[in-house]
């Protein structure tokens, strides 16, 4: 090779070496992950806890906490976590995602658009009665699958086929109330649906033991919002 060739290859390699690490300091540092300290030991924290990891979610700024291989091994020995998240089985709306947390944090049950049957209220129980969870939070959202099948067999009369007659059945009430409201019907429907769904709770004597809490998330703005 001749020397002046090899002189600027090698010329070029040191260059290179000297200002990786200065790239390196340039670049957008990643988002730190919160250390464990315990769980949220109050249904006020929990609902906190839940509501400012929401907000990191919905600004792209996530923190992906508790996901290391050392808590990974604690868990193992046993769990405890702050919520119950109950939600709907739709793919866009994720709890552990939409709310920033991480192994052990929340015990999630899915169904579509929140439907309670009898395994759903034994596994809220068992964690309530069980896990001593403070706070389960009842998750409703816009634009939601079931809620719109529900509306469309009741405008059409027609009956719904296999099991998802259980589905129009556990909505077409909260519809059927808000039917003459003005604006959205399945937007209200919705509404009054995961409303519906925190009050049955509420009045379980089996859930005494944790503050029931209804909420809607936002698919555009991937906020959660606490219904009255």
């Amino acid at each position: 090779m001749p020397s002046n060739r090899r002189a600027f290859l090698t010329a070029s390699a040191v260059a290179a070496l000297a200002t990786a690490p200065a790239a390196a300091a340039t670049r957008a540092p990643r988002s730190r992950r919160p250390h464990r300290t315990g769980p949220p030991a109050t249904a006020a924290e929990a609902l906190a806890e839940l509501l400012a990891g929401n907000r990191r979610y919905a600004a792209g700024r996530p923190s992906h906490p508790h996901e290391d291989r050392r808590l990974r091994h604690a868990l193992a020995g046993g769990q405890h976590p702050y919520a119950v998240v109950l939600g709907c089985v739709d793919s866009r709306v994720p709890p552990e995602l939409i709310f920033d947390q991480g192994l052990g944090d929340v015990l999630c049950l899915r169904t579509a658009g929140q439907v309670l049957d009898e395994a759903v209220l034994a596994s809220v129980q068992y964690g309530v009665a069980e896990l001593r969870i403070p706070l389960v939070l009842v998750l409703g959202h816009e634009r939601c699958g079931a809620v719109a099948a529900t509306l469309d067999h009741l405008r059409s009369g027609a009956d719904a086929p296999g099991h998802l007659e259980l589905l129009v059945e556990e909505i077409a009430p909260a519809a059927h109330r808000t039917r003459a409201v003005p604006g959205d019907w399945a937007e209200h429907t919705m509404t009054a649906h995961t409303v519906r769904v925190r009050d049955t709770l509420r009045h379980d004597p089996a859930f005494s033991g944790a503050q029931v809490t209804a909420a809607r998330f936002d698919l555009d703005t991937g906020l959660v919002t606490v219904l009255p």
